[in-house]
């Protein structure tokens, strides 16, 4: 079952740098918002998790700057599962304007890690059944 989550936002103020446009280091905040959207709409906060006794850690984020957004800016950030392994997943990402053009995408690669131990542990079924 693929669930793709949306997430709408506003470009701050705050989000500016001196160049005027987004500081390039707020795009990976605007997708990690996007990310603890799927994750809430698939039913797996994080305490869910802390109760399988695992932790999500990414790993790889390899991000495109497509197109500069400024400050009011609208946009949405979507989120869909991409591929998984036996203890690592790939998530893709993108961010759009309210016209749909495309400002940035990503490939978000995360790896399930037990609390416990530390160590990578494999994708639990409640995860991996949103990757077929």
């Amino acid at each position: 079952m693929t669930v793709k989550s949306k997430l709408d936002i506003t470009v701050r103020s705050t989000e500016i740098d001196v160049n005027g446009h987004v500081n390039n280091a707020k795009y990976l905040e605007y997708l990690e918002w996007g990310r603890e959207e799927w994750y809430e709409l698939c039913k797996l906060p994080y305490e869910t998790f802390g109760a399988m006794g695992i932790q999500t850690v990414t790993v790889n984020i390899s991000i495109n700057y497509k197109k500069e957004c400024k400050q009011g800016d609208k946009l949405t950030v979507t989120c869909q599962p991409e591929r998984i392994g036996r203890s690592s997943y790939v998530l893709k990402q993108e961010i759009v304007d309210e016209q749909g053009e495309l400002r940035a995408d990503a490939l978000v690669t995360s790896v399930t890690m037990d609390s416990a131990t530390r160590k990578s542990r494999e994708v639990p079924a409640e995860l991996r059944q949103f990757f077929v």
